[in-house]
């Protein structure tokens, strides 16, 4: 509003126009001109004192759309200079915002561009459906989060309403004020060392099928009459279907039931046939590869889970060696360790499906030589076991029963503790600067981002207060500017070493609750709103 000398609802046609994105707008400005970027956005500043001159209830004007003589206290000129009829006005906003699209509607003139003053849009429809305005309202409010790359709704379910706004990179992991922490570019689970392609393909490789035909491949072949698979349960080739069907279990082929140890009565198949062997075997080590690192990924998921109701055991540990007397009085190093353990628990976890197609063939086959993937993969998996071997002892130390031991004992195993912190916070560093430099940065076809690692855990969006104003002399919403970068000041329970919402990069904005007029209740979905 104040670089380009605009009035409040023309700022946010621009905005929503270019999706929020307030460095690709101005850079339009810069390189095309103002009218450039008035033009393509729809917005039309008149400067002529004619056209906002106010029309008096003495004259009459005739609306270009009804046809009709309408006295001039019933008629509305917007800023492009087209003047209709207050009727018509309405019946096209109730038309435009039931189609959804409240966010830029054009003026009725033909051929012209200009978006409709919100103001104006707000001021007609609550007059002959009040409930058309509270919609419209609520699209110009979530327009801001749904069409700008740096704000987006928390996933939880049931919805927290919250929006988490960023500051700066958008492949982030973060964490709700709600307690959610979830990938922001992808709105997934927090999956880093994966990038967010490969945790897509992880997870529906998990899900569907696709395994179990794998398995099917390996393990069976289907009858030759009937077509259904057939495992096989004894030594010998001659296989029988439920059918009723024999055939050999070599070549799959239909044969008779005579047969002796060393032959199947008139049949053979001792011709050596390349394609079929090739497929057997390709399908057995992409189903055994997968094992081995599913495997991997599913004892350390389940490992996280079982620590993480652990750690109320070892609360009432910590709280049975305060209540003693002892010399050693602080505990921290307890909270601190279990942080720890938690967050490289789960960059392990995820390196094995980031490992699982960093080095196969399903993405970057034609990235590198085998030599290349080679040397790359044992590189990586000397980190990881490294990182795996000391998680173990973390793990180990913090389950000792040490609220049964001596003082010289828990300072023994207090010593352990934090010197494997530092230790895993440093392999997890390193590991993470290797796929960022090393495996990732050096790709030329694709490219592939990582939410970056961070000692201090997961950030935490600050609380954002916010208000907005139905009346029609205040239009706007109390949402902050993308040069605003003071959060709301309440703080939250955090793992001890987590960032304060102070020094976070994201914000966190809820979603206004009806407690009289004028205030939209949007923690419901939005079909839930339509039909209360």
């Amino acid at each position: 509003m104040e670089l380009l000398s605009l009035r409040e609802h023309h700022a946010r046609t621009l905005l929503i126009h270019y999706r929020w994105d307030v460095e690709r707008l101005l850079a339009v400005f810069v390189e095309k001109g103002k009218s450039y970027l008035f033009t393509e956005a729809g917005v039309t500043v008149v400067e002529q004192l004619d056209i906002d001159s106010p029309l008096t209830s003495s004259s009459t004007i005739t609306c270009d759309i009804c046809i009709e003589d309408v006295s001039g206290n019933k008629v509305t000129r917007m800023d492009c200079g087209h003047c209709f009829c207050n009727d018509c006005w309405t019946e096209h906003f109730i038309v435009k915002i039931n189609e959804g699209q409240s966010r830029r509607i054009r003026c009725m003139a033909h051929k012209c561009n200009a978006i409709c003053d919100e103001a104006v849009v707000r001021n007609l429809v609550s007059k002959k459906h009040p409930d058309l305005a509270e919609k419209f309202d609520r699209f110009l409010l979530e327009s801001y989060i749904e069409d700008n790359k740096m704000v987006k709704w928390c996933p939880s379910t049931p919805h927290c309403g919250n929006a988490i706004r960023i500051e700066e990179d958008e492949c982030c992991e973060i964490e709700c004020s709600c307690g959610l922490q979830f990938c922001f570019s992808c709105l997934s689970e927090v999956h880093s060392p994966c990038s967010c392609l490969m945790w897509e393909l992880w997870s529906k490789k998990c899900q569907d099928e696709s395994e179990t035909v794998n398995w099917i491949t390996v393990h069976t072949k289907p009858c030759p009459k009937c077509h259904k698979p057939v495992e096989k349960n004894g030594g010998c080739n001659l296989v029988s279907c439920i059918c009723g069907q024999s055939f050999c279990w070599l070549c799959g082929g239909a044969t008779g039931r005579d047969h002796t140890w060393s032959r199947i009565s008139g049949h053979s198949c001792g011709r050596y046939k390349e394609d079929g062997e090739n497929n057997l075997e390709r399908a057995k080590r992409d189903l055994y590869r997968y094992m081995h690192y599913h495997i991997r990924y599913k004892a350390h998921t389940d490992s996280f889970k079982l620590e993480s109701k652990l750690k109320e055991t070892i609360l009432e540990k910590v709280s049975i060696s305060e209540e003693r007397e002892s010399r050693i009085r602080d505990f921290s190093w307890v909270n601190n360790g279990l942080y720890r353990l938690f967050r490289s628990r789960r960059v392990l976890s995820y390196s094995y499906p980031f490992a699982f197609y960093m080095f196969g063939d399903e993405l970057f086959k034609d990235e590198m030589t085998i030599e290349e993937r080679e040397l790359k993969q044992n590189l990586f998996e000397d980190q990881q076991q490294q990182l795996e071997s000391n998680v173990e002892k973390l793990s180990k130390f913090l389950e000792e029963p040490f609220d049964q031991y001596t003082d010289e004992k828990v300072m023994e195993i207090r010593m352990q503790v934090i010197n494997l912190s530092t230790i895993t916070d440093n392999l997890c560093k390193k590991m993470y600067e290797c796929i960022e430099s090393d495996l990732l940065g050096s790709l030329q076809l694709g490219t592939h981002n990582i939410a970056p690692y961070k000692s201090k855990g997961i950030e935490k969006a600050s609380e954002l207060s916010s208000c907005w104003s139905n009346k029609v002399d205040a239009a706007d919403k109390c949402l902050p500017s993308d040069g605003n970068t003071s959060g709301g000041t309440s703080q939250h329970d955090r793992p001890s070493g987590s960032r304060s919402s102070a020094d976070s990069e994201c914000s966190s904005w809820k979603r206004a609750r009806k407690e009289g007029g004028g205030f939209l209740d949007l923690n419901l979905p939005a079909e839930v709103m339509d039909r209360n």
